[in-house]
């Protein structure tokens, strides 16, 4: 932006150029060299205009400072403790809305992090003197306690926001509020996919999280609003719910989907010239699932309260499932054996398992043999 001032002339020399910005005052100058205490030359000129100051390159410019500023307080200083490929995986986002990330994790990805535009810590100390607005937990399930007990607490400032990605949330919602002092805020989160999954976008990806605490005051709801803000410019379909609730939902859902997947990567699998499209989505579960660590899987057993009954559960199930498929078998080879007369018997059916919180029904034969009995 350019501004200009009118030249109007002056008996005063001195006057006359300590009207002009030292830019223009250094050109004529140079220009005029052998200086007269009396210069006619302006004297006799028109009142002009003369360019004073460019706003634009001015390294002190009040306007711009303000603008910095403004763009800054919307940014967030989000420390990662633990990057391997989920705190990786996460950074790229930050990164490219124009947060500040800090990483800190066990083994040493300084490599990794410069190229990502990170700044790597080895020791939790140098990076919590950064004073972080948000520190975030992408560590193992197993981890998470001794990691959250190894940090200062004391160098970071009091209002931090404490955020988890843990596949659980009862878990490491206890962790907080037993380990954190009041003035530290929670927020408990799980995205609902990962770097396999959400490669490509996450966009309609489920984000679940629960605000545990939030301290009073605009600025520390703002800074809670910015940081899930990133996952819904990405386009994730925001769900608030309790932890309790969603460690319901997951032991049915997610700790299923991982128990299947692992079980079918026992039978080794493998692709053939005769794939069919549920073959295909088979073999893509058991690839998206061993992928993942065990300490993941053992995670979703160990510290969800709900995993224990759907395992109880899938193991009934499959009992059940055997036991219909031997009495249909039963049946056959009695028809075959007694012919007509075996006609009219219904072979042993079993119904489908009920709700959770709910015993497996007794087989049809089950129920004749205790009729009898």
């Amino acid at each position: 932006m350019l501004s200009f001032t009118t030249i109007r002339p002056s008996p005063n020399p001195k006057t006359q150029y300590s009207l002009l910005s030292p830019a223009v005052y250094l050109l004529h100058s140079r220009r005029f060299s052998s200086f007269s205490p009396k210069p006619t030359f302006l004297s006799r000129r028109r009142p002009s205009f003369r360019i004073r100051a460019l706003d634009a390159a001015q390294p002190f410019d009040y306007e711009t400072q303000l603008a910095d500023r403004f763009d800054q307080s919307k940014k967030l200083k989000i420390a990662i403790l633990g990057f391997g490929n989920f705190g990786q995986f996460l950074a790229k986002a930050f990164i490219r809305q124009g947060h500040s990330v800090l990483a800190h994790s066990r083994s040493n990805y300084a490599s990794v992090a410069q190229s990502l535009g990170v700044s790597f810590y080895l020791d939790p100390h140098d990076l919590c003197e950064q004073h972080p607005d948000v520190i975030l937990l992408a560590t193992s399930i197993i981890s998470t306690e001794s990691v959250l007990k190894s940090l200062p607490l004391q160098r970071l400032k009091r209002s931090t926001l404490f955020v988890d990605v843990l596949s659980v949330k009862e878990f490491p919602k206890n962790i907080f509020l037993q380990n954190l002092p009041t003035h530290f805020d929670i927020l408990c989160t799980h995205p609902m996919f990962g770097p396999e999954s959400g490669k490509d976008s996450w966009n309609r990806l489920p984000f679940v999280y629960d605000k545990v605490r939030i301290g009073a005051g605009e600025a520390r709801e703002s800074r809670v609003d910015k940081f899930l803000s990133i996952f819904e410019k990405e386009g994730c379909r925001m769900v608030e719910m309790s932890c309790s609730e969603h460690d319901k939902y997951a032991a049915g859902s997610q700790f299923i989907t991982h128990t299947m997947g692992r079980v079918l990567e026992k039978l080794q699998l493998e692709t053939t010239p005769i794939n069919t499209k549920g073959y295909e989505t088979l073999l893509d579960l058991v690839e998206n699932t061993a992928s993942d660590s065990f300490d993941l899987y053992y995670g979703l057993f160990m510290y969800n309260k709900n995993a224990m009954e759907q395992l109880e559960r899938l193991d009934l199930a499959f009992e059940s499932l055997k036991k219909e498929l031997l009495g249909h078998l039963h049946e056959v080879l009695r028809k075959q054996l007694f012919g007509k007369a075996e006609e009219g018997v219904q072979g042993p059916t079993l119904s489908k398992l009920p709700k959770n919180n709910h015993a497996l029904p007794a087989s049809k034969s089950e129920t004749l043999e205790i009729q009898k009995n």
